[in-house]
């Protein structure tokens, strides 16, 4: 993990604050320029009397591209899957350790959603890498061209090495394409990588990618960011439905995300002959650690996205419970008609 303040800070940490140490030489109208867009929203009532809402961007002139729709209330079809989940936490926090955990998932069959501990908020960690892709994504949509450019890997960065999953990286003194180091960053989660994607990023990009999703801009001055389970479920989202990106874009991150090398979480709770599109963290402490993972798992005409954040004293305790979660998902939506 990154750190400029101390060697315990997270990589999420160095990400935002290189990156906000840049805009911070702009004002704030400069960053909202003509194409700035907030979210609209409209509302009508489903057949259940709960009511719907739709999300759209503003700031353009002729047309309001769809976000997101989602009922306001959870859906009735994941009921039984949410109490097979919360006793299963419960369980992990009596005999196993657990601190905390939190689940979201959106299955797009019948369009419904549902929450476990939804209030919780936990340091991302390598989470981060997925809104620095879509970053990167948006400044190759504005100038074509970005992702063939290449980077010089010139210069050792300040990372703390001590991470439980680890996987191959670039190596100092090669150059590398934009493309290839956003494949190091998500299917590999190289911080170097990552590291020097940040360096070369329009830090207004990033920051409007967050205010588009009405989340919290990250800042400079803060020691810690934070997510819950569903704010940090809208970057997938906003990839999965392809309304932050073009088409090709989005399609391209979720290849990129199917890459993604780590298998004891998700992964393992879904057969291997089911695509997903995911990515975990790693952040905490030594002695306070936290795991999380979202997916995309392509179940046949039945998809679904997956976030489970953990909080406990050991990884493979943690990834232990994400598979074991993962897995009571995949049988209930493989049952569900």
């Amino acid at each position: 993990m990154n750190s400029i303040y101390s060697k315990k800070l997270s990589l999420v940490y160095t990400i935002v604050s290189v990156a906000l140490a840049i805009v911070i030489t702009y004002s704030l109208t400069s960053y909202s320029d003509k194409k700035e867009a907030n979210k609209i929203l409209e509302y009508s009532e489903s057949k259940n009397a709960c009511t719907t809402k739709i999300e759209r961007l503003a700031g353009y002139p002729f047309v309001r591209p769809l976000l997101f729709v989602d009922d306001v209330c959870e859906g009735d079809g994941l009921a039984n899957t949410k109490k097979e989940i919360s006793d299963l936490i419960q369980n992990y926090k009596t005999y196993q350790g657990l601190t905390s955990a939190s689940v979201y998932i959106k299955e797009y069959r019948h369009n419904e959603w549902m929450t476990v501990n939804e209030e919780e908020s936990y340091e991302p960690g390598s989470l981060f890498k997925v809104p620095i892709l879509i970053a990167y994504l948006k400044m190759n949509e504005e100038h074509p061209g970005v992702l063939d450019k290449e980077l010089l890997f010139n210069q050792s960065f300040n990372i703390d090495k001590n991470v439980a999953y680890k996987s191959s990286g670039i190596q100092l003194g090669n150059a590398y394409k934009v493309r290839d180091l956003l494949k190091y960053m998500i299917a590999n989660s190289d911080n170097n990588a990552t590291a020097l994607l940040n360096n070369n990023l329009k830090p207004e990009v990033l920051l409007k990618l967050f205010k588009d999703l009405e989340l919290e801009l990250p800042n400079v001055n803060a020691k810690q960011y934070f997510f819950t389970v569903k704010q940090y479920s809208l970057f997938m989202r906003a990839i999965y439905n392809a309304s932050y990106l073009s088409i090709d874009n989005s399609e391209y991150a979720a290849e990129l995300l199917n890459k993604c090398d780590f298998n004891d979480g998700i992964r393992k709770g879904v057969p291997g002959s089911v695509k997903i599109a995911h990515k975990f963290g790693e952040s905490g402490t030594p002695v306070d650690k936290q795991l999380h993972e979202s997916a995309i798992v392509y179940l046949k005409d039945k998809p679904y996205m997956l976030t489970v954040m953990t909080k406990g004293k050991d990884n493979a305790t943690l990834s232990k419970l994400i598979s074991e979660i993962s897995a009571v998902v995949y049988k209930d939506q493989s049952n569900k008609s």
